[in-house]
C-alpha cells in the first residue's frame, strides 16, 4: 500500500509514519509538511493522512483539489477538533483521526483501508442487462444515478440520459446490490452520486432529484454515513 501523511506539524508527522510502519512494514510511507507539496507530487497513492488545519491550503481545500483528479483514493483526515469532522463528508472522505493519534485507532484505519482496497482490486464492474422494446443494452451500475417508478415502467437515470424499461423496482434493487438505497417506494437511488440531502429530497450530483421517505430518513443517513466510511450499505 502507498501511503502519504500530509501535516505541517514534523513530530505529527513523524509519529504518524512511525506508527504506519509498525502496522504495515511493507508498505510505502511518503510525508509531506503542506498542502501545496502534497498536490504538487507525481506520486500516486492509495491512502492520504491529511491534517485540516494547516497554514496555506487547509486539509479541506487540499481534500478538494485531490478529490478533482482522483476519485478513489482514501482520504483520512487528522484534526484536533472533533467538530470538523463534519467538513470530511464533502469530499467523500474515509475517516478521520482525532489528535493525539492513538496506534489502535490507526490500526482499526488500516485494516478497514486494506479490506476496502482488496475488494475494489478483486471486485468487476457491475453491469445490468437492460431490454426495452426496440433493442438490449447494458449499463455500469457505476454510471446509474438513480431509478425512478413511472406507472408500469422503470426510468433508470444514468450520467448520459435516461433508459425506460418495464420491470418491478424490488426486482433492480436485487439487480443493483449494495451501494443502492430504497429512499421511497418509487425510488432507488445510487449512493455514490448523492451530492446533498434533507428529509425529504436527495439531490443528485448532476442536479436531478429523488425523493425521501420521512419515516426513511434517519436510516438514509446511516446507510449513507456507513458508505462514505467503508464503501458499502444495507438497507435494513
Amino acid at each position: 500500500m502507498k501511503i502519504a501523511i500530509c501535516d505541517d506539524e514534523l513530530k505529527i508527522t513523524q509519529q504518524i509514519a512511525g506508527m504506519v510502519r509498525k502496522c504495515l512494514p511493507d508498505c510505502e510511507v511518503t510525508c509531506y509538511r503542506c498542502g501545496e507539496d502534497l498536490l504538487n507530487t507525481q506520486k500516486t497513492f492509495d491512502l492520504i493522512f491529511l491534517d485540516i488545519q494547516m497554514d496555506g491550503l487547509n486539509g479541506i481545500q487540499t481534500a478538494k483539489k485531490i478529490r478533482s483528479m482522483d476519485e478513489t483514493v482514501l482520504i483520512v483526515f487528522i484534526t484536533g477538533i472533533k467538530e470538523y469532522v463534519f467538513d470530511a463528508f464533502d469530499v467523500t472522505a474515509f475517516h478521520y483521526l482525532l489528535k493525539p493519534v492513538q496506534i489502535e485507532k490507526l490500526q482499526e484505519i488500516l485494516r478497514k483501508a486494506e479490506r476496502k482496497l482488496t475488494r475494489e482490486k478483486h471486485c468487476k464492474k457491475k453491469q445490468l442487462l437492460i431490454k426495452t422494446r426496440d433493442k438490449s443494452l447494458t449499463v455500469d451500475t457505476d454510471d446509474i444515478l438513480f431509478l425512478e417508478n413511472a406507472l408500469r415502467k422503470i426510468i433508470i437515470h444514468t450520467k448520459t440520459g435516461t433508459v425506460a424499461v418495464y420491470g418491478t423496482m424490488s426486482a433492480f434493487e436485487q439487480q443493483v446490490g449494495t451501494g443502492f438505497y430504497r429512499s421511497h417506494r418509487g425510488y432507488l437511488v445510487n449512493l455514490a452520486h448523492v451530492a446533498e440531502y434533507d428529509a425529504e429530497t436527495i439531490y443528485m450530483d448532476n442536479g436531478e432529484i429523488a425523493y425521501l421517505t420521512r419515516k426513511s430518513y434517519p436510516d438514509f443517513v446511516k446507510q449513507y454515513m456507513r458508505f462514505l466510511r467503508d464503501g458499502d450499505a444495507r438497507h435494513v
